[in-house]
């Protein structure tokens, strides 16, 4: 069975909107974020589904419980939690401000100063940027690109396994996670470049098949447009 898999990305956070690096460290949801779910839930509230998901973290918890409340047409039991799908880990950076981690970075990888993350890939790489990102955390504890690819694969084995007799499911994930799973898995994406940022609340869509291969097919799309 084919197992269709909505990635739902969690709504803005207290650290969303302070502007600060937020990996595995948590905050809690803004009023707006909780606005913007709340619309994403009417959005899917006639979808059925056979199970939701989410990552370990409190904000996409509290985000899927929003989904599962505001469902009216699928019968949700306890919310299974993946620490695989956790968002990507930024090591000593967690809490510090997005723009002096982007500029350190880029510094690191000795292409100057630059706060725009998105020219910093798209010159570096994505793997570089990656390397660069671990090399530049004072205690190399950054998640690199082979760690990131090793955790994606292990998540999708673990997601295949659980949803074997599901034909819809709910999942809900982080940012800089879904667009990098994005990045891998989307015939669109050269597996290279960098890719637009996916919104808080947004729907990202992908195809788990019999025979465990994944595949984006929809991404960071507004839940009314689906």
């Amino acid at each position: 069975m084919t197992t269709e898999v909505y990635l739902v990305r969690h709504g803005e956070t207290m650290f969303n909107q302070l502007n600060k690096v937020q990996g595995w460290c948590d905050s809690p949801l803004t009023v707006k974020g909780i606005d913007d779910l709340k619309r994403t839930a009417r959005a899917l509230a006639q979808v059925h589904f056979d199970n939701m998901y989410s990552s370990d973290l409190k904000r996409a918890i509290d985000t899927v419980h929003l989904m599962k409340n505001a469902n009216t047409v699928s019968q949700i039991g306890k919310i299974r939690k993946l620490p695989e799908f956790r968002e990507v880990f930024f090591g000593s950076f967690e809490g510090d401000d997005i723009n002096k981690t982007w500029a350190q970075i880029a510094k690191t990888a000795g292409i100057g100063y630059g706060t725009n993350v998105q020219k910093i890939i798209n010159q570096l790489g994505l793997e570089k940027f990656r390397e660069a990102t671990k090399e530049a955390d004072p205690r190399h504890l950054a998640e690199n690109k082979q760690e990131l690819d090793e955790r994606m694969k292990r998540g999708i084995q673990n997601l295949h396994e659980l949803t074997k007799d599901e034909e819809r499911v709910l999942l809900v994930s982080h940012g800089d996670f879904i667009k990098t799973l994005t990045i891998k898995y989307w015939k669109k994406s050269d597996g290279y470049h960098d890719i637009p940022f996916p919104d808080n609340g947004s729907v990202t869509r992908g195809l788990l098949h019999d025979d465990g291969r994944f595949e984006i097919i929809d991404y960071n799309r507004n839940a009314e447009s689906l």
